[in-house]
């Protein structure tokens, strides 16, 4: 089962003089993950999908890191 976050771990020098972040997370598509767009998919209401910032629910992406508030997901506000 393929995720919509992904991790890795940065380079981290021995002089640098920021405390360093040791792991590093980055979001990914929905889209990604469909070979293809099947038909019938649901759809947002007009309003919705100008908030959502597409059409089909499936499609649909929080954008919100794991450390950022509101990183549970759901529509913006």
């Amino acid at each position: 089962m393929s995720t919509n976050f992904k991790t890795y771990r940065p380079y981290v020098s021995p002089f640098d003089p920021c405390k360093p972040i040791l792991e590093k997370a980055y979001s990914t598509p929905p889209n990604l993950y469909m070979g293809f767009q099947p038909p019938n998919l649901p759809q947002f209401t007009p309003m919705e999908a100008l908030r959502a910032g597409t059409l089909w629910k499936p499609l649909f992406d929080t954008w919100y890191g794991p450390l950022e508030p509101g990183g549970k997901g759901g529509l913006p506000q």
